[in-house]
């Protein structure tokens, strides 16, 4: 099998996030590290977070401005996490001209990163020195999701690491605090894995139907949708998914897949 890093192209990642307190957890920080140390290093970052929906679709700052603290209620030394990477204003440009076409424009809006975004990257590629472009999602669609992954897939040739940032099953009521994961969220990241694993496009982009509680695992699309992104950028590449984290999190399916 062919990998990315023998054509010279970026892989594409679909991590689950998290929440503010990630920074804590005695595994993941070690483990998102390891992942961004395997790596190529990328010119730049493009994050598609779960936490931004926005239509028309939108590019965030591209200069390092304040981060987005869109969480409510944690101790205070979460809302002092400074991230300050570089903008991207030449990838800005790029994916305008990718995504912008007949009836579809690509507006620039100042908003720093939201936690979607710096969380894992402060993981990652802690120096923070990498430009990072935030892009909103516009729908939450899976089919014009994974479309517009396949129109970003040329900025993989130019180094651009694309992201999805979100979490492989998310309802906040199946949150545990004892180490128990309930049924429905261990079948639907059993139901994934192996949808996964075959490759098979379509039952994933009708989840809510052909998974197992689908819409249990899932109240809303926005934390499974910027898979669909991940997915489109690599879409001739599915034979080289791997999952690299699996496991739970606080009884949610912490599964991230890297491609290519």
């Amino acid at each position: 099998m062919t990998s990315s890093t023998d054509t010279g192209r970026m892989p594409t990642l679909y991590l689950s996030h998290g929440a503010p307190p990630l920074a804590d957890d005695p595994i993941w920080p070690g483990q998102l590290a390891e992942w961004s140390a395997e790596l190529p290093r990328p010119t730049s970052i493009l994050m598609v977070s779960a936490h931004w929906e926005e239509a028309p679709i939108a590019v965030g700052a591209t200069e390092s401005v304040p981060l987005v603290y869109d969480f409510w209620g944690f101790p205070q030394h979460y809302y002092q996490v400074k991230y300050p990477a570089p903008g991207a204003p030449e990838l800005a440009g790029s994916v305008a001209k990718l995504l912008a076409g007949p009836g579809e424009s690509v507006q620039r809006v100042d908003r720093g990163l939201d936690h979607g975004a710096y969380v894992p990257l402060v993981e990652m590629y802690p120096d923070a020195d990498i430009p990072v472009l935030q892009l909103s999602m516009p729908t939450l669609d899976p089919a014009r999701l994974l479309d517009y992954g396949r129109r970003l897939a040329p900025l993989r040739d130019e180094g651009v690491l694309i992201v999805g940032s979100g979490f492989f099953t998310h309802n906040l009521r199946a949150m545990t605090h004892d180490g128990e994961v309930s049924s429905v969220m261990s079948e639907f990241d059993d139901w994934g894995r192996r949808a996964l694993a075959a490759h098979d496009l379509d039952a994933l982009l009708d989840f809510e139907h052909k998974a197992p509680a689908g819409r249990l695992a899932h109240p809303r699309t926005e934390h499974f949708a910027p898979l669909f992104v991940t997915l489109g950028a690599a879409a001739d590449e599915l034979g080289s998914q791997r999952s690299v984290i699996d496991g739970f999190w606080l009884g949610l399916a912490k599964r991230s897949i890297q491609l290519g």
